[in-house]
């Protein structure tokens, strides 16, 4: 979706649940070798070339793979065969896995090289240009040779494990730099490399009223690198009360005060700051280091959506379907993980009967909004058409009435959901953890309630018709008739 790679760069991204079965296929413990093949959709962009685990393949052992001719074992020419046809067929790339012994450091033995000279020009053929490789594992270490349509062949940076928490191998140990000593304090709890970690990570905002600028402004501070805001709306003078860092000037509430002619009403709506740039604003004055991508734009055009493809997290706080469709496709097409966050409160009658914070951390292949129910069909149904087709249709009762909200309950969703994904990615969550962490917030009872999201094998969202294809299958973007979120 985002274009050629501009470098050579390749790593490999692999699910939590993933990797605990490859891992446990490779090391069962008995010190020998074991083998499998990994089927990969590709995804490209400009900070390099992700292949995305979809099938992990693993190679009986005296059935698939067995005593080689010229080193200790080898794959079948059967199984080989069965799955460069798959490959071939799909149009994914394929990866030749076995593991070595040793922890933190790992290479393929001349042998194993000799193997690929002699193999992977005819797999090349077979798989029509797409990448074939191998990947060769210690126990917490890998590295890769990448054989491709062009006559190059690369190794890979890293393989990454998108679970919780985030798990980065590399072929041997890589020793962080000294962090900035402004972050002191944080790096006491995650030290340099947890700090190098959030310095190298890019990072999309997705909605920055309430709940969005609160999570852009504390990704700031943390030292994250990169940002991608992204939210087509300008603020309103209703927002200054929950939108961090806004002013009374960028809302030029004095030219949109009711009691002006609707002339200058008009020129206030014109010339409002955009809630992106606004965001972008106190993130710099947050990091002097951070770079910032602000696009006042819906997120449901094609050249937006790309920009998710990338990155290393999505933050979600757009209240629409459309948009949470299509975050969570990348979620699992692109193995992207995701934090869906937000608040409500619900009145009837004049009543409050219900007020709530939500956060939903999602990791790829689990934690599907589709599967549990979070996109409803009605609403994208609602979303897809004009706001006049909406008003004739009675989807809602009036577009400029706004929901009830305050900031505190944006700032427990936000924290919520920072809170989790620094803990994941700073490699400080417990092994064995649950994939996803969903928690709401009710203050009426004071309950915290955590969900265990569902999933359905069929899903058409997170299953095989979208799981691991990257750049392999079109994005839900813009619909026919035009609206967005």
């Amino acid at each position: 979706m985002a274009g050629a790679a501009m470098n050579g760069r390749w790593s490999v991204t692999i699910t939590g649940e993933q990797w605990d079965a490859l891992h446990s296929h490779l090391f069962p413990g008995d010190g020998d070798e074991h083998g499998a093949v990994l089927r990969c959709g590709i995804a490209r962009s400009d900070r390099g070339n992700r292949l995305l685990v979809r099938d992990i393949i693993p190679a009986i052992d005296g059935t698939d793979y067995v005593a080689g001719d010229r080193g200790y074992r080898k794959l079948t020419a059967e199984f080989v065969a069965d799955n460069i046809d798959v490959c071939a067929d799909e149009g994914l790339a394929y990866l030749a896995v076995h593991n070595h012994g040793g922890r933190q450091k790992v290479a393929f033995s001349d042998t194993d090289m000799a193997s690929h000279e002699r193999g992977y020009p005819a797999l090349l053929d077979i798989n029509g240009g797409a990448p074939v490789g191998a990947l060769v594992f210690a126990s917490d270490a890998v590295a890769g040779d990448i054989w491709l349509g062009d006559g190059q062949r690369e190794s890979i940076t890293h393989l990454r494990v998108v679970g919780r928490p985030q798990i980065t191998l590399t072929p041997a140990p890589v020793v962080a730099a000294l962090a900035d000593p402004n972050f002191d304090r944080q790096t006491r709890i995650f030290g340099d490399r947890g700090q190098a970690i959030l310095g190298g990570s890019k990072v999309a905002v997705v909605g920055l009223g309430g709940a969005g600028s609160l999570v852009s402004e504390y990704l700031a501070r943390l030292g994250v690198g990169e940002l991608i805001l992204i939210d087509p709306d300008k603020i309103d003078p209703t927002n200054l009360p929950r939108v961090v860092g806004a002013r009374r000037r960028d809302a030029l509430a004095w030219l949109r005060h009711p009691a002006r002619p609707w002339f200058l009403r008009r020129l206030g709506d014109r010339f409002a700051a955009h809630k992106v740039s606004i965001a972008a604003r106190v993130a710099k004055e947050a990091s002097s280091a951070i770079r910032v991508t602000a696009v006042p734009s819906s997120v449901m055009e094609p050249e937006v959506a790309a920009l998710l493809t990338d990155c290393d997290h999505i933050f979600l706080a757009a209240d629409s379907a459309l948009a949470r469709r299509l975050v969570n496709s990348v979620t699992h097409q692109y193995l992207i993980p995701s934090t869906q966050i937000g608040s409500k409160v619900s009145a009837k009658d004049g009543m409050i009967t219900d007020i709530f914070s939500v956060s939903r951390a999602s990791s790829p292949g689990s934690g599907c909004l589709q599967c549990n129910g979070l996109i409803p069909a009605w609403k994208l149904t609602a979303e897809a058409t004009s706001p006049e087709q909406r008003k004739r249709q009675q989807y809602i009762d009036d577009d400029a009435v706004h929901a009830p909200s305050v900031i505190t309950l944006n700032a427990v969703a936000a924290s919520r959901a920072v809170d989790d994904w620094l803990m994941s990615v700073g490699g400080v969550v417990e092994l064995g953890a649950p994939a996803d962490h969903w928690v709401s917030y009710h203050p009426l009872t004071g309950e915290v309630v955590e969900i265990e999201p569902g999933k359905e094998e069929d899903c058409f969202q997170c299953g095989p018709n979208r799981f691991a294809l990257g750049d392999g299958k079109e994005l839900p973007v813009v619909p026919p008739s035009g609206n967005g979120g």
